[in-house]
């Protein structure tokens, strides 16, 4: 996967965990939480990628 696919799953999977903790089911706010946790996750993936790859250009 690029960096932006990375990013972009990434928010995706924020927004609809977000969406989960509205639930008034506790499972479904625990599996939101863990959605947005993933989420962040891919985040932060996309920009680590996207930091080697700007170190290796400048290399």
């Amino acid at each position: 996967m690029t960096s932006t696919t990375d990013k972009m799953k990434g928010k995706v999977n924020e927004v609809v965990g977000k969406g989960k903790q509205m639930s008034d089911k506790p499972s479904t706010k625990a599996e939101g939480k863990m959605q947005e946790r993933k989420g962040e996750a891919q985040q932060v993936k996309g920009r680590t990628k996207d930091a080697l790859k700007d170190g290796i250009d400048k290399a």
